[in-house]
């Protein structure tokens, strides 16, 4: 099973909510399960540079399907796998990206969210995923 585009407009939707909410222009992409784009949505004012890293963020969520955060605690010096962030064509092992499931518990996709502080930019993606859980 994928993301259907339904499900990526409902995510991009109440992230976009959320960062309103937040006073926070942000850059929202969703992947499918394969990593491949399913839908990207840029807020006026949000950095351009953002884009990459947000659908880093959603590909490295995707990849290990977990939180992008996650990753960390395996490429960090002195942890089991440094060095794992230059893998996979490069991951962002840190916040803001959330993988998407489906109520069998199985990868369906995931959301990447840049352009705020690390903090806001999890706790939008945590918003835009909630929605898949509806």
């Amino acid at each position: 099973m994928q993301v259907t585009i339904e499900q990526a407009q409902a995510v991009i939707a109440r992230a976009e909510s959320r960062a309103r909410e937040l006073g926070v222009p942000v850059i929202i992409s969703v992947l499918d399960a394969g990593c491949h784009l399913k839908a990207l949505y840029r807020m006026d004012h949000a950095p351009i540079g953002s884009i990459d890293i947000a659908i880093g963020k959603a590909r490295t969520a995707a990849l290990f399907s977990c939180n992008s955060e996650d990753v960390w605690e395996y490429c960090k010096p002195g942890a089991p796998a440094p060095g794992l962030e230059h893998s996979n064509g490069g991951l962002m092992p840190f916040a803001g990206g959330i993988s998407l499931k489906a109520p069998d518990g199985s990868l369906i996709g995931a959301v990447g969210v840049s352009g705020g502080a690390v903090s806001q930019d999890r706790e939008i993606a945590q918003a835009g995923a909630a929605a898949v859980l509806l």
